[in-house]
């Protein structure tokens, strides 16, 4: 049930793609002519609900003991992490229901998601419900104009592990850019933060005549302004980010004269900045990093109420695959598509490395190691273009994807254009429909600089007239 890849991983032999498991799943319980159709829904706090119908096994079919819990519980996972909600929607047989309670209740990889979506995102208990497929809730999909503004005066800033950037922008042109140092996960006390936040904006004002709207995008889950999850705060004790670094963005905007202001996450303004370079939508952006961020632009060119958190999305179905230290997961897409995978490849393809050298330091050695020719080096690249190539075929399972935009430091150099080609030759081998629906697009240097920039300073529509 768990087929091997027609193109192997240089560095990874036993790498199983979920879309290969999944299409032979389904494709056998077609085959069965007594498939069990299904429907799962989640739900948001704010009434967003998003449906997703598929087939079991019928319970006389040899594999349904073991394959029906696993492809359910794995495909709920990845519906999770792109979707979100708090309350799990379950038209399905009593066996199929009752193991997706027992999950999200008794193990530790669904007790992290449920309370990690239930307490901290949508701040309310985490509910799987049982429902007749005629009584299941409507879909009901509202996107975000945000973005896409640039008239007035405004400033744009983005908030990595590494550096703090920001844009003062003038109607669309960029008349000033910063980008700072700073270690903020470290960091315990909520006002270290805010300071340096502070700050950065202070910075970009100072090139402006006067401030209309503040935009910005950081890594982790925003809601309405308001911090839910977000590595950056990782070293303040939970009481403190309870009571300081929950609203702490509104603090900053009451700071700032209550000005329009809007964050979101990171990965939607590299998503937003794409479509808008490009004028290009049904796009998502892959940002492979110190993690994996991803986004999404709708064929209207709207972003979603959608997490995109596919950093915890199951990318390898392989039973041994490595395991996620945040959310104690195996084969989530942060160890795949990050410089964590760089760094965990090393050893399989006999680049020795210390055991503390950081990951930033290991992904520069290896682009090093690949600019001297080095083929153990081009061996690490190919295994992720192979990841890729596969995971963008299970991506498409979920989202509809016409562009692509990947970036990241990962991406730098040589290296990203291996990754890039090992990953078109899967689709063209195995996927087809897909390669010739899906562009892949790198950002130009002036994207590089400016465009996260601008798409974030552009998030909030102006309520007044600009300066």
């Amino acid at each position: 049930m768990l087929p091997p890849p027609r193109i192997v991983p240089d560095l990874d032999p036993e790498f199983r793609p979920p879309i290969l498991f999944n299409r032979r799943f389904r494709r056998m319980a077609a085959e069965s002519n007594a498939a069990v159709p299904i429907a799962i829904a989640l739900e948001q706090a704010d009434g967003a609900r998003f449906l997703f119908e598929t087939l079991l096994l019928p319970d006389r079919h040899p594999e349904a003991p073991t394959a029906n819990p696993f492809y359910l519980e794995r495909l709920v996972k990845f519906f999770l992490w792109s979707r979100g909600g708090y309350r799990l929607y379950v038209a399905a047989p009593p066996a199929a229901f009752e193991h997706l309670k027992r999950h999200f209740a008794e193990t530790p990889t669904g007790k992290f998601d449920a309370a990690l979506m239930g307490d901290q995102v949508y701040e309310r208990p985490f509910e799987v419900v049982p429902c007749d497929r005629r009584d299941i809730p409507p879909p009901f999909e509202p996107t975000r104009p945000l973005g896409r503004h640039l008239d007035g005066c405004r400033l744009g800033f983005d908030l990595g592990a590494s550096d703090r950037k920001v844009a003062a922008v003038v109607d669309g042109e960029v008349v000033f850019s910063d980008e700072m140092p700073w270690n903020p996960v470290s960091q315990s006390d909520p006002q270290w933060h805010y300071e340096r936040i502070m700050e950065t904006l202070r910075r970009g004002a100072e090139h402006l005549p006067g401030v209309d709207a503040i935009g910005g995008s950081a890594a982790g889950v925003y809601v309405n302004n308001r911090v839910k999850v977000a590595s950056l705060f990782r070293g303040v004790p939970r009481p403190l980010f309870e009571s300081r670094v929950r609203d702490l963005f509104l603090e900053m905007q009451q700071a700032w004269r209550n000005i329009p202001f809007e964050v979101v996450n990171d990965g939607e303004v590299t998503a937003l900045a794409g479509s808008m370079a490009l004028n290009r939508n049904s796009l998502i952006g892959i940002a492979m990093g110190s993690s994996e961020a991803a986004g999404y632009v709708t064929a209207r060119g709207t972003i979603t109420t959608w997490l995109n958190e596919l950093a915890f999305a199951p990318v390898d179905y392989n039973p041994h695959a490595p395991v996620d230290e945040w959310s104690g997961d195996r084969g989530c897409g942060a160890l795949y598509f990050s410089q964590q995978a760089v760094g965990r490849l090393m050893k399989p393809a006999g680049i020795p490395v210390s055991p503390d050298t950081p990951l930033p330091v290991r992904l520069e050695q290896v682009q090093s190691l690949l600019k001297q020719g080095d083929p153990r080096a081009a061996r690490i690249y190919r295994t992720l273009g192979v990841y890729f190539g596969y995971t963008i075929a299970h991506y498409a399972d979920f989202y509809l994807i016409e562009n692509i935009l990947v970036l990241g430091r990962v991406m730098t150099g040589e290296g990203g254009n291996i990754l890039l080609q090992t990953a078109r030759t899967v689709l063209q081998q195995e996927f087809p429909e897909l390669s010739e629906r899906i562009a892949f697009h790198f950002p130009d240097e002036r994207m590089k600089r400016h465009g996260q920039a601008v798409a974030a300073a552009s998030l909030p529509n102006l309520s007044r007239e600009p300066r």
